[in-house]
């Protein structure tokens, strides 16, 4: 079956093998991929369960205008040579976890999720914690499958436009048990920690 010139999901390795995930520290270069994928899925995952005002202001180009902020604290997932998704961390709180349509399903949002966890970890904090919003019931399930635990309801305050902020009710989850076994390390995943 053929899936057009580059399919990176059903590209395989000589051994016939699929080609892993590898994971790496966002460049700037990346901005473009980044604000793309972020586009989709916050649409995806938002329109219907956010306030009207806050969907009014994510245009395309306002993921455009924010993608370059999220670099330095963005670690990308790469398949067949395309970034596919990206989990940012800054502090203990994992920002922002996306990833394109066409990876959903790989074990990407895992891997990247598991290493925003561990780079939360390396940098002192051991149970992160991210928002969802109610409404994302398959986001919520999936964080539930991996680990992390509603603690409950609070209004996520996002700015829009200097000066200007909108309250969204969300969920509040943080990770309550981090598996650093070195099978969990293995599982498929190359890493480039940046540490060079």
């Amino acid at each position: 079956m053929s899936h057009g010139p580059h399919d990176p999901l059903h590209d395989a390795l000589p051994g016939g093998e699929p080609d892993p995930v590898r994971l790496r520290d966002a460049v700037p270069d990346d901005a473009v991929r980044l604000a793309r994928i972020w586009s989709a899925g916050w649409h995806d995952g938002h329109d219907g369960h956010v306030p009207a005002e806050l969907s009014r202001h994510r245009t395309p180009q306002s993921f455009v205008d924010r993608a370059p902020g999220l670099v330095p604290h963005t670690r990308v997932a790469v398949l067949g040579g395309d970034v596919v998704g990206f989990a940012t961390t800054i502090g203990d709180q994992v920002d922002q976890v996306y990833v394109d349509a066409s990876a959903r399903g790989t074990g990407v949002a895992a891997a990247l999720l598991a290493d925003a966890a561990r780079v939360a970890a390396e940098a002192g904090h051991a149970h992160p914690w991210l928002a969802v919003v109610p409404g994302n019931a398959r986001a919520r399930r999936f964080y539930e499958r991996q680990g992390w635990a509603d603690e409950g309801p609070f209004d996520h305050r996002v700015e829009v436009a200097p000066g200007v902020s909108v309250d969204v009710p969300c969920r509040r989850y943080r990770l309550t048990a981090v598996d650093r076994s070195p099978a969990a390390a293995a599982a498929g995943v190359a890493s480039d920690s940046g540490d060079a």
